[in-house]
């Protein structure tokens, strides 16, 4: 990943902490939407998981200056999904349901720039997460 694209992805997640709550509540209501049978992979008390996925993206979004120091996590956490049933699909889904949630969360602050940006970075997390998961 560029400078250029590091810092739009970490300046625009700037703007999405005031609203996490709201964030988090868009991004699952996406996800279950579009992937319907991902409800199932999920508790039924959605409350930490929700605080979870915002940590797991503040932490990725944070160590994007330093990729090699987050990819041992982010290794784990792809080899944890294996245990949970995630599907290569539902990686698809979870990026489409991310890029929606910016979208909203940011409105005319997130530009066709930062959509690459937020493309490229999810695409390369969940790559690190998908090997993890298949040699776990």
């Amino acid at each position: 990943m560029t400078p250029e694209k590091i810092e739009l992805v970490q300046s625009s997640f700037k703007k999405v902490v005031p609203i996490s709550e709201a964030a988090a509540d868009i991004f699952y209501d996406r996800l279950f939407e579009i992937a319907p049978d991902t409800r199932a992979l999920f508790p039924e008390v959605m409350t930490d998981q929700k605080k979870k996925l915002m940590q797991m993206i503040a932490v990725a979004v944070n160590g994007l200056s330093d990729l090699e120091a987050i990819v041992p996590a982010v290794q784990e956490l792809g080899a944890r999904h294996k245990g949970y049933n995630v599907t290569e699909a539902h990686y698809d889904d979870v990026g489409a349901a991310l890029l929606f949630t910016l979208g909203k969360g940011l409105g005319d602050d997130f530009t066709p720039a930062h959509q690459e940006a937020w493309g490229e970075t999810y695409g390369l997390l969940a790559g690190v997460m998908k090997e993890a998961q298949m040699a776990a």
